[in-house]
This record gives structure tokens, sequence and C-alpha cells, in this order.
């Protein structure tokens, strides 16, 4: 073997590994959050046989419940796709709402929402005023500087002194 051809075996058995590493950088990380329907779907649940007990029993506890009507039960769950650097974008995502009857306790109603019935909600970034004034760096960290009283030497009562001992 000539070092001419060495030198291309070594080059190419370094540039083969940090090519295939570098495409797999580029490789879409997907994380999935949220309810997993391991042993059942809870679109399966039957309206009018079902009952609360029966839809914890086969699906578990619900991911929330309504805020003014706990009879309101949510299984979400999502799948995020995230390259590099980038931000995570969601790929899929999936709300079942089961509605429950309050009186018996029957399921009334199992609707499915994705991602195209979500709504894009307008953050209102301002806050509330609040009394007081806001404070520098400088004042925070030397704000106490030259407030209350030297600690106490006198008081028999205070940790770290030994009953009896007046020294000044």
């Amino acid at each position: 073997m000539t070092s001419r051809t060495a030198f291309i075996a070594l080059v190419s058995g370094l540039l083969i590994p940090a090519a295939a590493a570098s495409l797999s950088a580029c490789a879409p990380i997907t994380s999935y959050s949220g309810f997993q329907a391991i042993e059942s779907d809870p679109k399966d649940v039957k309206i009018g046989t079902d009952t609360k007990s029966t839809v914890r029993s086969r699906l578990g506890s619900p991911s929330a419940t309504g805020t003014f009507d706990g009879n309101t039960w949510f299984y979400m769950n999502q799948l995020k796709s995230r390259v590099a650097f980038k931000r995570p974008e969601v790929v899929s995502r999936n709300v079942t709402v089961i509605t429950f009857n309050k009186d018996s306790e029957l399921v009334e109603s199992v609707n499915s929402l994705t991602l195209k019935d979500g709504k894009v909600v307008a953050f209102n970034g301002r806050e509330t005023p609040t009394r007081g004034r806001e404070l520098t760096v400088l004042e925070q960290i030397l704000g106490n500087v030259g407030r209350g009283t030297p600690l106490p030497n006198q008081d028999d009562s205070v940790p770290g002194n030994r009953p009896g001992d007046r020294r000044n």
C-alpha cells in the first residue's frame, strides 16, 4: 500500500462517519406528550352505556376536568417535532371531550378535536400596575445598609451567647 492510497483510505475513513453524523443531526426529533391510549381508545367510549367509573377504569384519570363542570373530562395528547436548533412544531394534537350526565353519571357525548379545531389566542402583554416603585440593582444590593439596629449583645436569649457572659 502506497502512502497515497493510505492517505485516501484514512481520509475516507474519517469523512464517511463525519458525513453520517452531520446528516443524522438534521433528522427531526419527535416527542409525544399527554394521554397515551395503550389498551383502549377514548373514542371507543359508548354513549349511554359507559359511566364515570367504567371510563376511569378503562382509560385512567383524565388529563383535565372542566373548570366549572366536573362532569366534563378531557383526554389530551400531542406530537411535537424539532429539527436541530429550530423551535419545536406541533405536528398533531388530539383532545377527546367526554361529557357525563350529572344525575346518572352516564356518558352523554364524546367529541374528538384535532389541531385544526384549535384557535390562536392573542396574548396580551399588558401588565396590571401595582403600587410602589421598581428598585434598581444597586438599590436592591445597598437597600438595607444603615437600616435597623446593630446586633444585640446584652441579651442572654440571643443564640450564640453564653449565659452570664458579659464581654463587651
